[in-house]
């Protein structure tokens, strides 16, 4: 291979000095126009690109983020052989699921698995880093010693994390060394950033649409509260039910986890026994899904019999029979979001946490009862 150029190869075919030739890319303004033009031009004809790497070593900088997902559905392969309960039965990708990693191409054609929350969140993610110039690292796996994570940690100047089971602790360790956006994380203080929705106030209206529009009066939450979403959504349906009047559940009806052995045993025996709810509330769109399917191959009629919801607002919903009826998270936004704090944290050297809180929309389907907008 030809041998690559060197700021050395620029300032000789310029006529200046490397010191010249790393300002001009640096710190341009102060540059003379006439200096600056002919670097850039030898810089053209050479072929050169400045290292970010190079540039890290003398400033501390590599111009890159990172975006970092915990794949908690490979987590639970590896600890117990678990199967996700949005595939029965079949391989999973995991929540950031891309075209190059199915087994074929049948298998890239199922709608449930992708595109999911978190390739709309990196999605986000990723054109803000591509507004602003900033070249992106993007890693995936599970939380274990968090070697990972550590790895991409070392090579960005900020990093964004989409937590998984047990990940808490890594993350806030290094936010300590430098700026770290968590998503879908309870504020606690420390110098961890945070970016999240408001849970509550979705299902909370989820709830309130099922009461006052359709008369429902039993109304039951499905999915574990195994994250801090899940149980803040449960917290809203619970407040939303309390406030119209009607008795709120103390736990979940159906605790089925994203990835279960035996996903959605109380439904099923609900079903047999003739005793469903008239509405279920799911922890996210992915146990939705889900659920229409297990509830069709039990001939129970959605929304005939029971109103199915959802939380999220992943495409799938919209192509399922019926249309899901969920809460949309703005997952581009939050992405772009998380970008923003982690370019200012740099740029203004704060060290304050932030906490933002974005709001959420309900979008009103089929599996409600409503006729399709």
């Amino acid at each position: 291979m030809p041998k690559r150029p060197t700021v050395y190869d620029v300032a000789r075919v310029a006529g200046v000095s490397i010191a010249t030739v790393s300002m001009t890319f640096r710190q341009p303004e102060r540059v003379r126009p006439t200096t600056r033009q002919a670097v850039l031009d030898a810089a053209r004809t050479l072929n050169y690109v400045p290292s970010a790497n190079a540039r890290g070593l003398a400033h501390g900088r590599t111009g890159a983020l990172g975006l970092y997902a915990f794949d908690m559905f490979l987590e639970a392969f590896e600890a117990g052989g678990a199967r996700p309960v949005s595939e029965d039965p079949g391989p999973y990708f995991g929540p950031d699921a891309s075209s190059d990693v199915f087994a074929d191409d049948s298998d890239a054609e199922d709608f449930r698995v992708f595109p999911l929350y978190v390739d709309e969140v990196q999605r986000g993610f990723e054109l803000e880093c591509a507004r602003r110039g900033r070249a992106l690292l993007i890693g995936r796996g599970p939380g274990g010693d968090g070697a990972g994570i550590i790895d991409i940690a070392s090579r960005v100047d900020g990093l964004a994390v989409l937590p998984g089971a047990r990940s808490e602790e890594i993350i806030a360790q290094l936010s300590h060394r430098l700026p770290v956006v968590a998503f879908a994380m309870p504020f606690r203080g420390g110098a961890l950033h945070h970016v999240r929705v408001d849970n509550r106030a979705g299902t909370e209206a989820l709830t309130e649409h099922l009461v006052t529009e359709h008369g429902l009066t039993s109304v039951e939450f499905v999915g574990a509260p195994e994250m801090t979403d899940y149980t803040e959504r449960f917290d809203g349906m619970c407040r939303a039910l309390r406030r119209l009047g009607l008795p709120a559940p103390h736990a979940v009806l159906d605790p089925t986890a994203l990835v279960d052995n035996d996903p959605f045993a109380v439904i099923r025996a609900r079903a047999v026994a003739g005793r469903l709810p008239q509405a279920l509330v799911c922890a996210s769109d992915q146990h939705a899904l889900a659920l229409l399917e297990v509830l069709t191959e039990l001939g129970v009629d959605v929304p005939g019999r029971v109103a199915v919801t959802g939380f999220d607002g992943v495409v799938a919903g919209r192509l399922c029979t019926p249309s899901l009826t969920t809460v949309r998270q703005p997952m581009e936004a939050m992405g772009r979001l998380a970008v923003d704090i982690l370019v200012e944290s740099l740029t203004a050297q704060t060290t304050a946490p932030v906490d933002r809180t974005l709001p959420v929309r309900m979008v009103i389907r089929r599996s409600c009862g409503c006729p399709q907008a």
